[in-house]
């Protein structure tokens, strides 16, 4: 197994930022971030509708485009118990915050 030497890894490292392949980087990375939040949205359109955008006349609303604070406020009451449902609050409690506020931006960005 061949190891790097320490300077060596920091150089590597520096490499990216020199050439200016930073901002690629950080752009994946946020790329990443997105799918990730997309893909954790996608088990809440088996209720809410493809793209969190509920059929007319559902009784379940969508939530594409609503603001974000409106269904963070939402999401944590759910978790907390102290909103009303029949599923949301076990659903809620499955996330962590960081998902909740990931899964929220997803919705709210979608148009």
């Amino acid at each position: 197994m061949t190891r790097i030497p320490t300077p060596a890894a920091i150089a590597l490292l520096a490499l990216p930022a020199l050439y200016g392949a930073a901002p690629a980087l950080a752009a994946e990375a946020q790329d990443a971030t997105a799918l990730r939040a997309r893909n954790q949205a996608a088990a809440c359109t088996n209720c809410h509708g493809p793209e969190g955008r509920a059929p007319a006349g559902s009784p379940i609303p969508g939530l594409a485009g609503r603001p974000r604070s409106q269904l963070v406020a939402q999401m944590q009451a759910f978790k907390a118990g102290t909103r009303q449902a029949t599923v949301m609050h076990q659903i809620a409690r499955g996330y962590s915050d960081e998902q909740i506020n990931a899964i929220v931006a997803w919705f709210a960005a979608v148009r």
